[in-house]
């Protein structure tokens, strides 16, 4: 079983994972908007110390979401 590792590039406010690049645009302080290709997917948080993914929309999953705020985070961790 292969398991895929989200991939942050804070430079260009992007989160790549399986094969899919996120964009990551600022709402305010620890909340960010997730978009593909323009469309906006969700929201990703880091609340209580953790990460967390917020889909809209049915085209992207809780987990992938997850994945992606985790690898955004640990990214800009300061």
């Amino acid at each position: 079983m292969s398991t895929s590792t989200a991939t942050a590039d804070v430079a260009g406010n992007t989160v790549e994972f399986d094969g899919t690049i996120y964009s990551i645009q600022p709402l305010a302080p620890d909340t960010f908007t997730v978009l593909v290709a323009g469309v906006p997917v969700g929201r990703i948080v880091y609340t209580f110390g953790a990460p967390n993914g917020v889909p809209e929309g049915g085209s992207v999953s809780e987990d992938t979401l997850y994945a992606v705020a985790e690898a955004w985070f640990a990214a800009t961790a300061s």
